[in-house]
């Protein structure tokens, strides 16, 4: 039985609400759902959540490190930190922003590794590694980023967000791609509400000189 056959029963009386109201709910009955089978260590929602997020994930992951090998290792890693610690996640918010938090810690636990750099310096440096690799994380379902541009769009995004600082990025695609609000971001990069309104910002006026108008109009409609 999947997450949202799960909880589908507590959801009918709701539909009176309105589409928010109901999709807010589900969103809450699903994250609560996902943190009891994890405190149950439940194998088969392990798998579930793997199929559901990982081109999510990976996407992040690549875009965080520009480096494919690097983030495919953290992957890895990345589920086994749900599989060991899965009980910490109490289903108070929504399980990506806790996996992207994980990601995020690992990334920033393996650069310090290699680097012995500070934490500001790791997220500040503009000296990113490997950019040539290929940018293939694709998924079935499509962001709203994915439903209003085209291929040739969204190939010469990614391209230019390569060139932009990785705390400018991360914002970027967590909002853009990943559909993150800006107060989920706030916890998954452990910053000021206002911290990643100003990345955004600047992360936004980065891109205006690497893109052609009509596929930033695209972004900045979103």
């Amino acid at each position: 039985m999947s997450i949202s056959e799960r909880v589908s029963g507590s959801l009918r009386p709701l539909f009176s609400r309105g589409a928010n109201a109901v999709a807010e709910e589900q969103v809450r009955q699903e994250s609560l759902a996902v943190s009891e089978g994890l405190k149950r260590q439940d194998a088969g929602l392990l798998d579930e959540l793997i199929v559901k997020h990982q081109h999510r994930l990976l996407r992040y992951l690549l875009y965080l490190t520009s480096n494919r090998e690097m983030a495919e290792d953290l992957f890895q890693e990345v589920w086994m930190r749900v599989l060991v610690r899965g009980a910490q996640f109490n289903g108070q918010a929504r399980f990506d922003t806790w996996l992207f938090t994980i990601a995020r810690n690992l990334v920033i636990d393996q650069r310090r590794k290699r680097t012995m750099s500070s934490l500001d310096e790791i997220f500040e440096s503009n000296n990113d590694e490997d950019r040539g690799w290929s940018f293939e994380a694709t998924d079935d379902d499509p962001t709203p980023f994915d439903r209003l541009s085209n291929l040739e769009d969204r190939e010469r995004i990614a391209s230019a967000l390569l060139q932009i600082d990785t705390l400018h990025r991360e914002v970027l695609v967590l909002r853009f791609h990943e559909d993150l609000s800006l107060e989920e971001i706030s916890k998954v990069t452990r910053a000021p509400l206002s911290t990643v309104k100003s990345r955004l910002y600047r992360g936004m006026a980065a891109l205006k000189p690497k893109l052609e108008k009509s596929a930033l109009r695209r972004l900045e409609a979103m």
